[in-house]
């Protein structure tokens, strides 16, 4: 018998469903963010793999045996097993480790006291010093190695002497000027500001009413703090704790100035170095291994907080918060506080402003004072003729620069943040939205340096219909809003979540377009998370240097980048004014964004 001809449509049906699937606002926006996360993210990652695997031409150099094109463990032994792993590896990578390890423990001792007295005790001035508290954040972290550098350095290995030398005519020792020890303690007091505001924010919110009801009980303080509020803040501090040693092992400024003159090396600087030196591929295992380090902590961060027993501390019933009293310790807490988020925050700041006048280093009197540095012609006897900073056509490149890449970047991010967050938050209980809301978080797994050393190989050269962005601007924007994604679609999410599908749906009955929507209603009733979201971005784009250092050309000098060439090069007071100059613009935004847009950082912890 014969079969029937199939009816007409009967092929293109599948077609058809899969259509009618995408013109979902959900499905369309999720499977674009996937194809763009795995372009951008995945694929650079497999094909930076790849490569450590085969031979490549300029291996000719390095061996008799290279055959490019064909497979080898040539590199990975390189790396690993070899004369040279010593010095290349391994010193490295327990360097890491231990300055990682080490600003860790510090910052999370010191951020959590803090946040600690801020939000739990009846400590005055809580909004002074909250707001000194996150000044650090605002200022690049290599800003205190600078300063650093201005107090201890000593004429054995860096030339001029330091404040503490030429005052005291004491000679710092090598380890208190360069090496383990100023690395730790410039991080951790920068970076001391993420467990204060992550830790701040878990104390904020949790329920008095339990402390409270444990004293009742007859519990001592001690007690309490140990039995109560430690494990219902522990999953804020393993977060923080792992946040922080990832950012730690990753830093490439602060190990650079501090740590290569006396050869203490890290897993960053040393990946800086070999791709220098066009080490490449041994560069991609170093980068590659970096990835694993922060991948392990965060897996096993994820597995700490998921075997913990969640409490609830955040209900509908209100509850006046019961604040500790520190009786004769009020004022001397909160003067000791302040002194020291003052001392972090602002005295490096006025030290390296003062710098910036001084015409020699090491010489502290009026008669030395000049605005050279600032708005001076070329002169041959100071810096080999480079001209003060508001003259030199470089600088005025470098601020073109900076202040698109970090406009681009933030008003991209945070609109794609949202809009990926309206794909987590509608499609939570879905596959994709679950995918789109797992498959952002990629980016955080990465550190920026290893994340710049993947998009050199990718953007080299053009690939399908991208063309080779290598040495463009946009290539520095697309890596800013990829790193961000993290934290914009976490952003967006939370603030979709707050928003009730029923005004959409309203909406969409009266004819509007998605488009019509996002614009008309998600976006007005966003307004504050994307300001804060911009604020955020663009404050990180304008002091970000480990993400871009190796992907600047001469056109695309940024800010940062010229400030830390400045730095190499000796010339201190040229890195102190554009050092000033970022903060100037830092501080401008964030007070106008907390004016306009309030989106104040301390909000929720001591600033309210």
């Amino acid at each position: 018998m014969a079969n029937k001809p199939a009816p007409a449509g009967y092929r293109g049906r599948p077609l058809n469903r899969a259509l009618d699937w995408l013109r979902h606002p959900v499905h369309a926006i999720g499977t674009a963010a996937l194809l763009f996360l795995a372009y951008t993210v995945v694929w650079p990652v497999l094909r930076i793999a790849c490569t450590t695997f085969v031979w490549r031409q300029q291996d000719v150099r390095l061996t008799e045996a290279a055959n490019p094109g064909h497979f080898t463990l040539y590199h990975w032994t390189r790396v690993l097993a070899s004369d040279m792993s010593a010095s290349l590896f391994y010193k490295p990578i327990l360097n890491s480790l231990a300055v990682g390890a080490a600003v860790s423990a510090l910052s999370l001792a010191l951020g959590c006291g803090l946040a600690w007295l801020v939000t739990r005790t009846d400590m005055p001035l809580k909004r002074t010093i909250s707001f000194l508290a996150v000044i650090p954040y605002l200022l690049p972290a290599w800003i205190l190695s600078q300063a650093w550098l201005t107090f201890f350095k000593n004429g054995r290995i860096g030339g001029t002497p330091g404040i503490l030398q030429s005052l005291l005519h004491v000679s710092p020792p090598d380890w208190l000027s360069y090496g383990f020890v100023p690395i730790v303690v410039s991080l951790f007091l920068h970076d001391s500001v993420f467990f204060f505001l992550i830790v701040g924010a878990a104390l904020n919110a949790m329920n008095g009413q339990l402390e409270e009801a444990a004293s009742v009980a007859g519990a001592r303080r001690l007690t309490v703090l140990r039995r109560i509020v430690l494990p219902l803040v522990l999953p804020s501090i393993l977060s923080g704790f792992i946040l922080i040693f990832t950012k730690a092992i990753g830093a490439y400024g602060v190990p650079a100035l501090l740590g290569t003159p006396v050869d203490f090396y890290m897993i960053s600087t040393m990946l800086y170095s070999s791709m220098r030196s066009r080490l490449t591929t041994e560069a991609n295992v170093l980068s590659l291994t970096l990835m694993l380090i922060s991948m392990l902590a965060i897996y096993l961060n994820q597995r700490a907080v998921g075997r913990r027993r969640s409490y609830v501390t955040v209900t509908g019933k209100g509850a006046a918060r019961t604040l500790t009293p520190l009786g004769a310790w009020r004022k001397p807490a909160a003067a000791a506080a302040g002194l020291a988020m003052a001392a972090v925050a602002v005295v490096p700041l006025l030290v390296l402003l003062a710098q910036s006048f001084m015409l020699k280093e090491g010489h502290y009197g009026f008669g030395n004072l000049t605005a050279h540095y600032w708005w001076g012609g070329s002169d041959p006897d100071i810096n080999t003729g480079e001209k003060g900073v508001m003259r030199n056509p470089i600088f005025l490149l470098a601020l073109r620069n900076s202040l698109y890449i970090a406009g681009a970047a933030s008003v991209i991010a945070a609109v794609a943040g949202l809009v990926l967050g309206y794909v987590a938050a509608r499609g939570r209980h879905t596959w994709l939205g679950r995918a789109v809301d797992q498959a952002s978080f990629l980016p955080d797994l990465i550190p920026g340096i290893s994340l710049a050393a993947l998009y050199i190989s990718m953007f080299a050269k053009p690939t399908l219909f991208i063309p080779a962005l290598y040495g463009t601007i946009s290539l520095l924007v697309l890596i800013t809003v990829v790193k961000e994604l993290p934290f914009t679609v976490k952003a967006g999410g939370a603030a979709m979540m707050q928003i009730g599908a029923e005004l959409e749906e309203a909406a969409q009955i009266g004819g509007a377009s998605w488009f019509m929507r996002f614009r008309r209603i998600l976006l007005p009733l966003t307004r504050k998370s994307l300001v804060s979201t911009f604020l955020l971005v663009f404050i990180g784009a304008m002091k970000e240097m480990e993400l871009i250092i190796m992907l600047v050309t001469p056109r695309t000098e940024t800010l940062t980048t010229l400030t830390f060439y400045y730095a190499e090069k000796g010339y201190e007071q040229l890195t102190n004014v554009i050092l000033m100059i970022i903060i100037a613009i830092v501080i401008a935004v964030y007070a106008i964004a907390v004016k306009f847009g309030k989106a104040d950082l301390t909000q929720g912890i001591g600033g309210s």
